[in-house]
């Protein structure tokens, strides 16, 4: 029999927890276990690195989430912070989450902007050495009417009610940006129905609350909440602004948030976007515009202009005024100019409007003109804008950029009345939907196919997988965040600066640990180890999990998964005939999280590290979190099953809205919009029973005399995660009440997580609990484990003692997999979950296995996992599609599927981490 003593079965797959010498003495313990970045068996692992490789260019300050190993942090424990030659940075700290023993788990940290904290600066323990950097930090004054905000570089006053985001911004005692609103317009009808006359309504922020978040000393944070109004006073839209603040920063951060709760039939957003304006101060010939071009082989691109330009011209104004307008400088003084052109530069055409439009992935337009009234003229054409731009002369000016500008089209960037007189204002607005574009139309993509009942319905589920049900394919609720920054600037800056503002709004950059670090704190269930490639075997799986991120990236390019409300997501099902993804095809377009793809990706993040599959899935919590959830109306708080469209199918449900999908960048990043959604779906419970999942399956458990009925895997699996969550960031005993009622219910049934489901109170002084209202019945589902069902109870098993719950929980997983026999011998009948998904379902054959140490079930385990049919045998590369076949020659792999990427993966990054030690080649 393989040796699996208690010594070997620990040996490979579990790694120091607790003290100090947890985290710096953790290197030689995985100095064999590749490809963690930059790990030897000298790495100081509370040392950072930055996510995307070398140090920033431009530091704007930065924020991060750290783990801490349970008992080791104490609450209130204070923290330093060191550069990477050891010398002392400004820090402030905040706490995320907390351990049940109220040690702290998760922690905040912020650096200032402008300090160059190196290649790896480290966040320690204990009070260290005070920073020299004097006089860097923000600070916060509040007043009856507004706050004001000064880094010590730039000055913001907000008003605390009214139009205004921003009123004024100073730099030095002057002016550089001031009033800064919200504003959108919307159309009667949409542009493909344009019969009749279309009514266009133009719509301003109106702030109605200001909440000062963070007060300094490194980072300030203000939120600003309303919505959007029409002159006729018609309000909707509703909006949260978050304006970040950073010592040291000559810039500001805008996190903009909206709800669509409009009428789909009658409200077609055509534009929403970001205006303010710039105090004009210099000569026309002394102004400057930049739009930032893409980034090539050659470097990044820039189109840089006057708004009077003097080259070119019949008559040469001198080298030295041409080298300097061109540079963005301040021209020498006219007397120096050549004799004709310092005669009649006021007859040079001025500039004074400007738009780069990106209405595809592919192409951009810059367009100008003199003033309203006169054509405009084609200024130049490219492909991907990174959204950045500037207006402003030698006196001051503003440079602005909106994240993932192409990848979200259509967007557009506006530059009005440049030509001002001198004392005026050029207006800027940043739309996050491009008002060039045809008006939003959020109508639900079909008729209902004549599905009046629900037999017609079920009909509709066979033929094309989707969950009709008329009237709930509504828009109602969904979001929609934008990420902005904006500099006030003492004057234009160089296009080599400039191209460096543009490469961080798109890529803000970001501070992490090392991978070792995130596993030796025991955080996100000690469900994963390190890649380890020592084995052919180990090397065939760490092979796969490669490609399969690899080839979901290179489709995110090759299909143009982009777009407002896309971007972020992935698609669910492969159409092999069309060689193209089932977009049209009902439930099987939009993965909308089916069957956790983010939870694969943020585990392979924690593993490996890699900057690449991050950014992917920050790009999916981003859309799941927004667009995929209602954050307003009749669904509020439940997410959408896939779809056609993300709002289109009538299964509302949490297993979508689920924290477990948002809690790892949450931590990872302190993200106070992760957090805000995360709290928006604590309540979701409250919805079980008016949309209940399962409301039109025959032969359904009812509730019996309680408030609800609930599944305990998609449904009680989802709100663990909402409860535990925010128990952890706030210690308050309620929620761990309301789990530990649910846990308790569950091991009491008559056969646990194989009862089904029960009745349940969501409210109450009994919150939380379950009821048996199916006897005796066995009965799971093969998705109860596949929606961060696994993952949780993984967590929650750790987090509260229960043994009762705990054997309930390990039966289950036990018995899922097992031979119907073994069903049979401990159930009296099967349990009636078939073996769909059987290699997901593996990972909780090992978790039992590495429970309970069990050799037997390890090698059950391997043997359900490596027995994949779908792909495991399947050559790792794409075969290429061209000609008349497609549209566009396509590297595909038909065997590819989201669901089954998603499970595979968790199944081998968990199996790999519980009994790795027990894979024999």
């Amino acid at each position: 029999m393989t040796d699996f003593s208690r010594r070997s079965f620990f040996k490979t797959a579990a790694l120091p927890v607790g003290g100090m010498g947890a985290l710096t003495g953790l290197a030689s313990a995985v100095a064999s276990a590749a490809p963690a970045p930059a790990v030897t068996a000298s790495t100081d692992l509370l040392a950072l690195r930055w996510l995307d490789g070398a140090a920033p260019a431009l530091p704007l300050g930065a924020t991060l989430g750290l783990p801490w190993p349970r008992g080791q942090q104490p609450r209130g424990q204070v923290f330093h912070a060191l550069d990477a030659q050891g010398r002392p940075l400004p820090l402030q700290t905040w706490p995320l989450a907390y351990w049940p023993d109220g040690s702290l788990k998760w922690t905040a940290h912020a650096l200032p902007a402008g300090v160059d904290a190196g290649e790896q600066p480290s966040i320690r323990p204990g009070k260290g050495a005070a920073a020299t950097t004097t006089g860097l930090r923000v600070s916060v004054t509040e007043a009856p009417g507004f706050v004001e905000v000064d880094t010590g570089v730039i000055r913001a006053r907000l008003p605390r009610t009214g139009a205004q985001l921003v009123a004024s911004i100073q730099r030095d005692g002057r002016e550089i940006l001031r009033g800064c609103t919200l504003v959108a317009q919307t159309d009667d009808r949409p542009d493909a129905e344009l019969g009749g006359t279309v009514t266009q309504t133009h719509f301003e922020s109106r702030t109605d609350k200001l909440t000062v978040e963070q007060t300094g000393p490194v980072r300030a944070v203000i939120k600003l909440e309303g919505q959007h109004r029409s002159a006729a006073g018609r309000a909707w839209l509703p909006f949260t602004v978050r304006l970040y603040f950073y010592a040291g920063a000559e810039s500001l951060r805008v996190m903009h948030s909206f709800v669509f709760d409009g009428d789909d039939q009658k409200d077609f957003l055509r534009g929403i976007g970001l205006r303010f304006e710039v105090p004009l101060r210099d000569a026309l010939h002394d102004r400057h515009v930049r739009f930032a071009g893409e980034a090539g082989a050659e470097g990044h691109g820039l189109w840089a202009e006057g708004v009077r330009n003097l080259t070119g011209l019949r008559r040469d104004p001198g080298s030295a005024v041409r080298e300097a307008q061109l540079a963005g400088r301040a021209t020498p003084p006219l007397e120096q100019w050549g004799a004709q052109v310092r005669k009649l530069h006021h007859r040079i055409p001025a500039w004074g409007d400007y738009s780069l439009s990106q209405l595809s992935a592919d192409g951009f337009q810059i367009k100008k003109r003199t003033k309203a009234g006169h054509g405009w003229i084609p200024a130049a054409f490219g492909k991907r804008a990174p959204g950045s731009g500037y207006i402003g002369g030698s006196s001051g000016g503003v440079a602005f950029g909106l994240r993932d500008f192409w990848q979200r089209h259509p967007t557009q960037l506006d530059i009005r009345n440049a030509n001002a007189d001198v004392g005026e204002a050029a207006q800027v607005t940043l739309w996050m939907h491009s008002p060039e574009a045809p008006a939003m139309d959020l109508r639900f993509y079909h008729d209902g196919l004549g599905m009046e009942t629900h037999a017609e319905e079920l009909e509709g589920l066979e033929v094309t997988y989707e969950d009709y049900e008329k009237g709930f394919g509504t828009p109602v609720g969904i979001a929609r965040s934008s990420e902005i920054t904006l500099w006030a600037l003492a004057a234009t800056p160089t296009r080599e600066r400039l191209v460096q503002m543009a490469a961080a709004v798109q890529t803000p950059p970001l501070l992490a640990a090392q991978p070792p670090r995130y596993l030796s704190a025991g955080v996100f269930g000690k469900l994963w180890s390190l890649p380890d490639r020592s084995t052919p075997t180990r090397q065939k799986i760490e092979d796969k999990l490669d490609f399969l991120f690899d080839f979901y990236k290179r489709e995110i390019e090759q299909r143009h998964w982009y777009g407002f409300w896309d971007y972020g997501d992935f698609r669910h099902t492969y159409d092999a005939d069309r060689h193209e993804w089932r977009y049209d095809v009902g439930g099987f377009a939009w993965a909308n999280s089916e069957l956790s793809p983010d939870i694969w990706l943020w585990y392979s993040f924690l593993r490996s590290g890699r900057a690449d599959i991050f950014r992917v899935a920050e790009a999916m919590v981003h859309h799941t979190s927004d667009v995929d959830i209602y954050h307003a109306g009749r669904f509020k708080g439940l997410g959408t099953r896939h779809n056609v469209q993300h709002w289109g199918c009538s299964a509302k449900q949490a297993r979508i809205s689920t924290s477990a999908n948002r809690r790892f960048y949450y931590y990872l990043t302190a993200d106070e919009r992760i957090g805000d959604v995360m709290r928006e779906v604590l309540d979701v419970d409250q919805q079980l029973d008016a949309v209940d999942p399962v409301r039109k399956i025959a032969g359904r458990v009812d509730k019996g005399p309680w408030p609800a009925r609930i599944g305990f895997g998609t449904d009680w699996g989802a709100l663990v995660a909402n409860f535990m969550t925010e128990w952890e960031r706030t210690g308050d005993i309620r929620w761990r009440n309301k789990l530990l009622r649910g846990m308790q219910g569950i091991a009491a049934m008559p056969h646990g997580f194989f009862t089904g489901s029960g009745g349940y109170e969501p409210t109450g002084p009994n919150e939380g609990a379950f009821h048996n209202v199916s006897g005796d019945k066995v009965s799971a589902s093969h998705l109860s484990a596949v929606f961060g069902g696994m993952e949780m109870m993984a967590e929650l098993v750790e987090l509260i003692e229960l043994p009762a719950f705990k054997a309930a929980w390990l039966q289950y997983c036990e018995l899922y997999n097992a031979p119907r026999d073994v069903q049979v011998k401990a159930l009296g009948v099967p349990h009636g979950g078939g073996t769909v998904l059987s290699v997901g379902h593996s990972r909780l054959t090992a978790y039992a296995a590495r429970q309970k140490q069990d050799a037997g079930l390890a090698k059950r385990a391997w043997a359900e996992f490596l027995a994949d049919g779908r792909g495991g045998s399947k050559p790792l590369k794409t075969v290429r599609v061209a000609g008349p076949a497609v549209l566009n020659p396509v590297d595909e792999a038909p065997w590819v599927s989201t669901n089954d990427t998603a499970q595979w993966g968790l199944a081998a990054i968990q199996n790999l981490a519980l009994v790795g030690d027990q894979l024999v080649d």
